[in-house]
């Protein structure tokens, strides 16, 4: 049988030596504060946390079987509003019923699951107790014509509480008109969500047509992700939802905002560990943790692409992955195993921090 570490391997292939043995120089690994199993003693013991806020964490740190190790691994499904439930849901129909996404995710060892208002509290009495529910608070409608882009409340926070969810989360479309409107927005929601005793968690996502040229897309831009990453810390969410970093210099390159050589030269290089360093220092040098988001299904390549993806996460100081369609998008018992070998990257002592 094949250990863990030499599966991660296999998954990696011909970029399994330079992931795995990279040494990051830009900013190094002690001044970061990492994840493990004293993560929130570490952070949040000292802030203006609430203890029901801090029970509400526990509650998703604690559970799965990354529980307990200060990594998280949560299900995501909320592509029903953001990208249409028939697009979403036909390369596996049997998650049109939002209980079986719930099942996903405790079969999967998930700590979480993050899906909508109306997916939870249909079966809220059933599994809120069975696994932390974290609520989508806000989404992108997609059925306006011509698309507009913009992300509007679908619920409140108190029936999000009531449902029983241990956090709520949101999404920020950093650089689009509407910015500033949901920036005050999920602002508020998250004073409420932490009044209240739930956890925050911010999808902090950019978009800008001009984000976008003909040769390079700025939306995954390391310095971008990373200003939208300090943005959402600032409104006190709990955990940042971010995209992998796949490229840098959107500020320098699209001239705007205000830069430094150094966050180009000093504090990054083009390596994807560095570049999602870059996103981890930005969350306050790694005290409010950074999961990334595990990106469209690709069929095939998407174990490898998952693990590649949290090889990056994890030895950059991130706190884990929120994967979605790679896991749902297929069949159950493979969307388990995806989430498995996932989990089993955090598991892993052999892949330890850059």
């Amino acid at each position: 049988m094949i250990n863990r570490i030499e599966k991660i391997k296999e998954y990696l292939g011909d970029s399994r030596d330079d992931l795995l043995t990279h040494k990051c120089k830009t900013v190094t690994v002690d001044q970061l504060t990492l994840p493990g199993p004293d993560s929130l003693d570490k952070v949040f013991t000292e802030s203006d946390r609430s203890v029901q806020v801090l029970k509400s964490l526990a509650s998703i740190y604690n559970h799965g079987r990354l529980g307990g190790t200060g990594f998280l691994s949560i299900l995501p499904v909320d592509q029903g509003i953001e990208h249409t439930a028939g697009s979403s849901f036909a390369p596996n129909p049997m998650y049109f019923d939002p209980e079986n996404i719930i099942k996903l995710a405790i079969e999967g060892g998930c700590n979480a699951v993050a899906t909508t208002f109306g997916g939870l509290a249909l079966h809220a009495r059933k599994y809120a107790h069975k696994i932390p529910f974290i609520v989508k608070i806000n989404h992108n409608e997609l059925l306006t014509y011509p698309y507009t882009y913009d992300q509007i409340m679908f619920g409140s926070v108190r029936e999000a509480w009531n449902l029983g969810a241990a956090a709520v989360g949101a999404t920020i479309y950093f650089g689009s008109a509407e910015a500033n409107r949901q920036i005050q927005e999920v602002s508020e929601a998250f004073e409420e969500a932490h009044g209240l005793g739930m956890g925050t968690i911010l999808w902090c996502y950019t978009r800008n047509s001009a984000f976008k040229t003909v040769d390079r897309d700025y939306h995954t831009a390391a310095d971008l992700t990373g200003q939208a990453n300090h943005i959402g810390v600032t409104i006190k969410a709990d955990l940042i939802k971010q995209k992998l970093p796949e490229t840098n210099g959107g500020f320098r390159d699209l001239k705007f905002g205000k830069t430094d050589p150094a966050m180009y030269d000093k504090l990054a290089t083009n390596h994807p560990i560095d570049l999602c360093r870059y996103q981890v220092i930005s969350n306050y040098m790694g005290k409010i943790g950074l999961i990334n988001s595990g990106g469209a299904s690709s069929g095939a390549s998407d174990f490898a692409e998952a693990v590649r993806t949290a090889v990056i996460n994890k030895r950059a100081g991130g706190t884990g992955l929120i994967s979605g369609r790679k896991a749902f998008q297929r069949p159950f018992k493979e969307g388990v195993q995806l989430l498995n070998i996932i989990q089993d990257v955090y598991l892993s002592e052999d892949i330890t921090i850059a």
